[in-house]
């Protein structure tokens, strides 16, 4: 198998398969011809800088055509593509290099300056010149044949109860995203998705293009900072008929914008945290459509959704996708890996996970009709604005503070993010209050990826702790 050359190359030459829209609002079409060549193009300039199959490639690069087509590169020869959320800082960059030794770097210059002297990369710039077809260009590497099990991907988690750890997808993942594609997703041929998530995350790496080429729809990217207004004008301009978001994109929209009809949009979906039933009834008087809500984790992919054709029961995560088999045990729910296409492989540098059950970690309640209802998390991961942050990530950042002696973060509730991340702080020295609370917020932001930082900052003379010397996250969270 190979996703280049059984999906990619399949398509008519002229057909469009990816609208990319920059920052300053430049908009280009994309055919699948033109997707396949520079694909093939680009394999060619890989293969010259060393990159072999079961090499990994890393990414720093935003919602642009560009990430694509690296992707498109990687999936051609075999090579294990890495794409890497861009406001990742030193820190965090220099532990996936730890854990994965990429044998490249693609990526915007800006942001590839934040990796350490010595990383083969290559920059947008020299990309350009790959795909300026008046250049001569290195001959294309020839689609691998590739086994279901070879790896594909590689996405890091948030990390709980330690750093992030980089999940390894296997090739049958890419092919195995029909199932959601086409029972929760729900993209049609002929129409155009839009799936907002930034790059480096689980659901970009299967909802930005692959999802909708699957089911034969085009592709919206837009490389800019959300805002609500605009949100919406793309999408009427563009008549985007499917549109998947982050459940604090939907909030942020209904809060801050005016809601209105959407002519051609035919279907929303969201994953990453739960939606408030509020704001999916909002939708539906304002737009006459209902919000699918689905879920899964980076280790699974998409497990659970409101399904297509099926009743929105607002504030359920929808039911298990078909033949995907789960259980709720005490609370827990655990899913059967032999029954979910898109389980990942192992952890890197990991043995293979073995086992009946997958423990989620997340508590749910089943209702009678089967509809599964999330109830809280087992771990600690803070879900906001639909960004998973490991405590620990926080925590780190905080303590190389010459100011801060002990510090905890856990998740406060709040009304457009779902949650944020609250900082709990043991100074050293230096006088608690809101200008030492900023300036630590900022220090966090400089340390690690700002979307981190703790939105709230608490001073406390100590931290409730076990006999064992472990945090009490929960009297924390409940203070």
């Amino acid at each position: 198998m190979n996703f280049a050359g059984d999906i990619l190359e399949l398509f008519p030459a002229s057909k469009p398969g990816l609208i990319a829209i920059d920052a300053d609002g430049g908009r280009e079409t994309w055919h699948f011809g033109e997707l396949a060549a520079r694909c093939a193009g680009l394999s060619g300039a890989f293969a010259a800088r060393g990159v072999r199959r079961g090499d990994v490639v890393m990414t720093l690069i935003g919602n642009r055509p560009e990430w694509v087509l690296a992707l498109l590169a990687c999936f051609r020869i075999g090579a294990i593509a890495m794409p890497c959320n861009v406001q990742l800082r030193r820190a965090d960059l220099e532990h996936r290099l730890a854990a994965a030794s990429p044998a490249l770097a693609v990526g915007d210059e800006a942001y590839l300056g934040e990796l350490p002297a010595g990383v083969p990369h290559m920059t947008l710039a020299e990309l350009a010149g790959v795909l300026d077809e008046e250049r001569p260009q290195e001959p294309p590497v020839e689609p691998a044949e590739l086994g279901a099990d070879d790896p594909a991907l590689i996405i890091f988690t948030s990390g709980t109860t330690g750093e992030p750890r980089g999940v390894v997808y296997p090739q049958r993942y890419l092919s195995g995203q029909r199932l959601q594609a086409e029972h929760w997703f729900g993209s049609r041929d002929g129409e155009l998705a839009w799936c907002t998530a930034a790059t480096g995350w689980s659901k970009s790496a299967r909802n930005v293009f692959i999802a909708p080429w699957l089911t034969g729809a085009a592709a919206l990217i837009h490389d800019a900072r959300f805002d609500p207004e605009e949100r919406l004008r793309i999408v009427e301009r563009e008549g985007v008929n499917v549109l998947c978001q982050a459940p604090t994109e939907y909030r942020m929209i209904a809060k801050r914008t005016e809601l209105r009809s959407l002519p051609a949009m035919r279907r929303m979906v969201s994953a990453g945290e739960p939606l408030n039933p509020e704001v999916i009834e909002e939708f539906r008087d304002q737009t006459g459509l209902s919000i699918h809500d689905g879920y899964g984790q980076t280790e699974t992919g998409h497990v659970t959704g409101s399904p297509v054709g099926a009743e929105v029961r607002a504030g359920s995560m929808g039911r298990p996708l078909p033949g995907i088999e789960v259980r709720v045990l005490d609370g827990e729910l655990q899913i059967r890996p032999d029954t979910c296409p898109t389980f990942f492989s192992r952890y890197l540098n990991s043995e293979p996970f073995e086992g009946d059950w997958w423990a989620t970690c997340d508590c749910v309640r089943e209702d009678e009709d089967g509809y599964l209802w999330f109830e809280g998390r087992g771990d600690d991961v803070i879900i906001s604005a639909g960004y998973r942050i490991g405590p620990f990530e926080v925590e780190s950042a905080l303590l190389t503070h010459p100011a801060v002696a002990e510090a905890a973060v856990v998740s406060a509730p709040d009304s457009e993010r779902g949650s944020v991340v609250r900082a709990v702080v043991v100074l050293r020295d230096g006088e608690p209050g809101p200008e030492l609370a900023g300036a630590l917020q900022e220090h966090v932001k400089r340390v690690t990826a700002p979307y981190k930082h703790p939105r709230i900052v608490d001073f406390a003379d100590s931290l409730p702790k076990t006999s064992s010397g472990k945090i009490k996250r929960a009297a924390l969270r409940a203070s």
